[in-house]
């Protein structure tokens, strides 16, 4: 919800919170202060599709859920969760402009991040020279590791873990020839470039490598171009509204590889809707969890189904998403609201998740390991590796339907 009364921010705070549904007792809201929790996202624009999939929803139901247990343990104290937010408009000098606003002039005790790997790349920065520790759920940069951030903390597996379990993956099946297509930007140029290095020596053999600029509406010229060459596997690092293009052209020009994985939207419920359950059987994409992974990820999974009337959350950083607020959540009930003592926290710490074990060195989640999923009856399961799969590789995919 953007700032309605940017003139008075108490007024904007109490309506953002009410609008969210986080109203709280008031005899809780007497006796101890809310703790402030500020955070910009894309709710219109481009990144919006993928923001409010992955990670706003989550924001949301996890300040309803501890309100409704009594507020957040603050070292022992039970204090009601109040969110201060606005839309970033997937832009990312707003982006900037509001974190500097939430860290500087309102002085948030927490924040939580924006979504994707750009805006992160932004902010990151700007909340290591404020202090505040930085849970990224949506952020897929080795540059981001390298920028050295002790305050900034990845929780999504990073390039060359993806890829390497890709190609491992590809490898153990007989895979010979691969194509690839990716987004100009970011994303798409680090994860191209981590799948090169992850092919050298596997016996695979790219015949095909295109980029494409952000924001594409046609995919069939390049996608006839692959066709024409009958790689045993395509790959798309894609982004949900082209994850969704490509599929649907490929399905048209009857380009149907025995491997056909596309990257980021593969994993969301809308996927599954769009192409039909029937439509997107066999398809392959960055995902690492469902809700047969742990109990705890059953009961989120289940919880955020209904809350938000069905919708039901993605299969890959959406977990994230709620495992990074897991890791908040118990970093602030240890140490409370010291914004160094919680960074600390977090940095040293092996956390207990719904998605099991994760562990930083550095930025890093350096316990999750790379995955791939694949749409089986409907369920996006995990078939890669084998450690911590939900189902097994179906290894050739059937014909578009």
């Amino acid at each position: 919800m953007a700032a309605s009364h940017p003139s008075n921010p108490s007024r904007r705070r109490a309506a953002t919170a009410l609008a969210a549904g986080l109203a709280f007792p008031a005899v809780l809201r007497a006796a101890e202060p809310a703790v402030r929790i500020g955070y910009a996202i894309a709710r219109t624009g481009p990144w919006a599709g993928g923001a409010q999939v992955s990670q706003e929803p989550n924001y949301l139901l996890w300040a309803e859920q501890v309100n409704a247990a009594g507020g957040l343990d603050v070292k022992g104290k039970k204090r009601p969760i109040e969110l201060v937010s606005s839309d970033d408009r997937s832009d990312i000098e707003t982006c900037v402009r509001s974190y500097e606003k939430l860290m500087g002039s309102d002085k948030v005790d927490l924040i939580l991040p924006p979504w994707g790997s750009n805006a992160n790349f932004a902010v990151a920065p700007l909340a290591n020279r404020f202090g505040y520790p930085f849970i990224a759920p949506t952020a897929l940069s080795k540059k981001l590791i390298e920028m050295k951030l002790p305050y900034f903390f990845l929780m999504l597996q990073q390039p060359a873990p993806m890829t390497t379990a890709l190609v491992d993956m590809l490898k153990a099946n007989g895979a010979k020839t691969a194509a690839v297509i990716y987004v100009d930007d970011l994303f798409g140029l680090e994860n191209y470039a981590a799948l090169k290095v992850a092919l050298a020596g596997s016996g695979i053999s790219l015949v095909e490598e295109k980029s494409y600029p952000g924001g594409v509406k046609d995919l069939a010229p390049v996608l006839r171009s692959i066709k024409d060459k009958a790689p045993d596997a395509f790959i798309g690092f894609t982004y949900p509204p082209d994850t969704i293009l490509a599929s649907k052209q490929a399905k048209e020009i009857g380009f149907n590889p025995k491997f056909f994985y596309a990257s980021v939207g593969t994993a969301f419920q809308l996927y599954r809707n769009v192409m039909t359950p029937a439509g997107a059987e066999g398809v392959l994409g960055m995902g690492s969890w469902n809700s047969k992974t742990s109990a705890g990820a059953k009961a989120y999974f289940d919880a955020h189904t209904k809350k938000f009337a069905g919708k039901e959350p993605d299969r890959w950083a959406s977990g994230a998403c709620w495992a990074s607020l897991e890791i908040l959540q118990a970093g602030v009930a240890k140490v409370g609201l010291d914004r160094k003592a919680l960074r600390d926290y977090i940095a040293k710490t092996e956390h207990k998740t719904i998605l099991g074990p994760i562990r930083f060195e550095g930025s890093e989640n350096v316990a999750t390991p790379g995955a791939v999923s694949q749409w089986q009856n409907g369920e996006f399961e995990v078939v890669w590796p084998k450690s911590i799969a939900t189902a097994s590789l179906v290894a050739s995919k059937p014909a578009w339907k």
